[in-house]
């Protein structure tokens, strides 16, 4: 590989509540720069309404870049639990070929890991859960990847509380790290909490890279609407880039510890350190 590769890596973009003004801009940026591929984690939707899973299809199908798609909480049928419990992907149709699609790339290959969950044995069903089959599905598919090659692990859900204000509370999120860090991963993108972020996670088997996505919808939280440029180098090395639409200063969508009362229990040894976390500010589209 002599040339670095260009990844776009967006999150909840929640159509029925979608920013039209982000969604131009972003597929703009995609016609422009054709990235390698086009990574979203997950929250396509509102309420998982079939309209909105329209619209989501529509403008998702039209972007010219390999796409692959996780499924977010905000994806999972809210109204009708038969078809939440039995067929949960039924309004998927028509893009079911990007739902948690592995990728080949150059140097790199994207792997998915489910942590969406359609029932749990907890009142908030909106937050992460891995189970034993989807962390096995995924640590088989990393397995299977030729030696030495990098890896990029997709989910919806952050495994650990990275300081933003939403919230993962994932559950198996602290082993699923654990697993990973066996392996050539160069990093786990997520969405979920709709601000970026960028940080280092030590874990018993040594550090994971994860690297947050911003929301794409009016449901913003301490930053405006945003996507991740990611540039894999022949190196191997991996450039993370928050692309921020509103002129908001560098500073404003850093963020610069984790509290340590948002962190679930971790072993001791396990500290949580910030690594480069610098955005790009774009201006905004008129």
């Amino acid at each position: 590989m002599t040339d670095s590769t260009l990844l776009f890596h967006l999150s909840d973009i929640h159509f029925g509540l979608e920013h039209n003004r982000a969604l131009d801009w972003v597929a703009g940026e995609i016609a422009s720069r054709k990235p390698a591929a086009v990574l979203i984690t997950g929250d396509l939707t509102m309420r998982a309404r079939q309209r909105e899973f329209d619209a989501a299809r529509d403008w998702i199908l039209s972007l010219p870049a390999p796409v692959t798609v996780e499924v977010g909480n905000h994806d999972l049928p809210y109204f009708n639990p038969i078809e939440r419990f039995f067929d949960p992907y039924k309004r998927f149709r028509g893009m079911e070929s990007v739902v948690e699609k592995e990728l080949d790339l150059p140097g790199i290959a994207v792997v998915p890991l489910k942590t969406a969950a359609r029932m749990q044995p907890r009142l908030d069903w909106s937050k992460g859960w891995v189970s034993d089959a989807a962390l096995a599905k995924c640590l088989s598919a990393i397995d299977a990847l030729p030696a030495g090659k990098k890896v990029l692990v997709t989910a919806h859900h952050p495994l650990v509380e990275v300081g933003t204000k939403g919230t993962a509370l994932t559950h198996g999120g602290t082993r699923a790290l654990a697993e990973l860090a066996k392996r050539n991963v160069a990093a786990v993108l997520t969405g979920h909490v709709h601000d970026p972020f960028d940080l280092r996670q030590d874990t018993a088997n040594g550090p994971v890279r994860m690297i947050g996505a911003g929301t794409l919808s009016q449901r913003i939280r301490s930053t405006p609407q945003s996507f991740n440029e990611l540039r894999f180098e022949p190196d191997g090395s991996l450039h993370a880039e928050a692309r921020n639409l509103q002129d908001v200063p560098t500073e404003a969508m850093k963020i610069d510890d984790v509290p340590e009362d948002a962190m679930p229990p971790r072993q001791p040894g396990e500290p949580v350190a910030p690594v480069n976390a610098v955005p790009r500010v774009d201006p905004p589209v008129h």
